[in-house]
Parts: structure tokens; sequence; C-alpha cells
């Protein structure tokens, strides 16, 4: 049974060459004398076979590193505690109230303060309506008087409250839609 001849760690990579002797002299004087010995082949298999773990070591050492150079920053992504904390129902429960008891006072006041300008709003919106009430009754009965007879002053001042009636509805308009959100804010709550 023959192997194939594959190449040796050593003759692939120059720079890993033989070490160098541990024997403090010349390496001449260690030698044996016969010059025709060879080595066992069982030596030269366990050779071949050392260079192919030390390959396989590489190759190992090469994958772990390339699967482990971002280690650091994957731990300390990784290392974040969390802490859970059980807690009785009744603790819930107090605390619960506790705060309750210190919101409460403020949305009592923030409601009643809702509640007094609601009320402003619709003293002014019915003031508001009063007055255009007024102004389209005045106006209608200047009108069926003759306008022909009417002097410049008072052709001015017609036209003066008719711009006055026109800013008074849109002003009714927008305080009517504020009046109309402010209930529905009230009803929400």
């Amino acid at each position: 049974m023959e192997k194939s001849h594959r190449a040796s760690r050593l003759s692939v990579h120059p720079r890993l060459g033989p070490r160098d002797s541990i024997f403090p002299g010349n390496p001449d004087l260690y030698r044996t004398v016969d010059t025709n010995a060879t080595c066992s082949p069982y030596l030269q298999e366990c050779v071949m076979a050392m260079e192919d773990c030390c390959e396989e070591a590489y190759s190992a050492q090469e994958i772990i590193r390339q699967g482990t150079y971002d280690l650091p920053r994957m731990s300390r992504v990784l290392n974040s505690d969390r802490v859970f904390l059980l807690v009785d129902e009744s603790t819930v429960r107090r605390y619960k109230a506790d705060l309750s008891d210190e919101i409460e006072p403020q949305i009592n006041e923030l409601l009643s303060r809702a509640e007094k300008g609601l009320q402003i709003l619709l003293k002014r919106e019915s003031m508001l309506q009063a007055k255009v009430e007024a102004s389209q009754s005045r106006p209608t009965s200047r009108a069926a008087a003759s306008t022909g007879g009417m002097g410049k002053l008072d052709v001015r001042r017609l036209q003066m409250l008719s711009r006055q009636k026109q800013k008074l509805e849109d002003e009714l308009a927008a305080l009517q839609a504020e009046v109309d959100n402010m209930e529905l804010i009230a009803m929400k709550k």
C-alpha cells in the first residue's frame, strides 16, 4: 500500500525551516560514522503524521482567530445585565394610590380652570350673538327707509356697521368652534 507523496509543511513554508541543534558544539561529533544509514520507515511516517497534525492545528488556529477577532466588542455588547425586581401586589397598589393622590389635585385644578374658561367663552358667545342680532335688526329697519335721502355720513356709518357685522360673525364662528372643541375635550375626560 503506497501513500501519495504530500509536500511537507516545512517545504511549503520556507520560513518554518528546520530548527537549530540543541547541542553546544560541532554537530558532527554527535553523528554516527555510518553515512549510509537510512531512517526507519516508521520514523518517516511519524514525521509526516506530525507535520499533518501541525498543518491541521495551524488551520484550526486560523479558523478560531477569524471567528473570534471581534470577541472584545461582542462581549461588551452581550454584557448587558438585566435585573428583574419582583414586588407583591400590595406594594403596586400602594404606589398607585400614592401616585393618584399626588396627581389628582392637579387634575382637579385643571378641570376647574377649563370649566371657568368654558363659562367665560359661553358668556362671550352669547354677548356676540346678541350684538349680531342687534346689528342685523338695525340695518334692516334703516334699509327699509329710503337710502336715497341719506347723507354721506350715514352711508359710511352703514358700511362700517356692515363690516363690523361681518367681523362679529367671523368671531362668532371662531368662538363657536372653540366652544365645540372644549365641549368635546370635557366629554372625553
